[in-house]
């Protein structure tokens, strides 16, 4: 018997591939900081007293200092040693600034009625 040759496929990019390619590419967008994304120049340092409207601490109700607190200091303990006193910064100023937007999200007040923006609507299909 004559062996076949076997011509490779041709990969192809399903719908599903491409859009767990698209998510995670937004989701990887989404999690870079604002400031690394706008940034153009170097940030000077004219005034070295003076603060930054960035580097101010967001408003927060206690309750959510303390919550961010605890996160902080979670996140110390985990990575701490691993971390140099400027990521420990960034740290502190990222947890805060996330602290300050769930604070907003959850100010806004939802009835038990209210529906979700997106419903997923399942499709199935029978295996033949």
């Amino acid at each position: 018997m004559a062996e076949k040759t076997q011509k490779p496929v041709p990969q192809v990019l399903s719908r599903r591939s491409f859009a767990r390619g698209a998510a995670l590419a937004a989701g990887a967008v989404a999690m870079l900081p604002a400031d690394l994304l706008a940034q153009t120049q170097a940030p000077s340092t004219s005034a070295p007293d003076a603060k930054k409207p960035e580097e101010q601490t967001p408003k927060l109700s206690p309750a959510d200092q303390v919550e961010a607190e605890a996160k902080i200091q979670n996140i110390l303990r985990k990575y701490g040693s691993r971390l140099g006193d400027a990521e420990k910064a960034d740290v502190r100023k990222s947890v805060l600034s996330l602290q300050e937007s769930l604070g907003k999200l959850r100010a806004f007040p939802l009835g038990n009625s209210d529906e979700p923006a997106l419903v997923l609507h399942a499709i199935i299909k029978d295996k033949e």
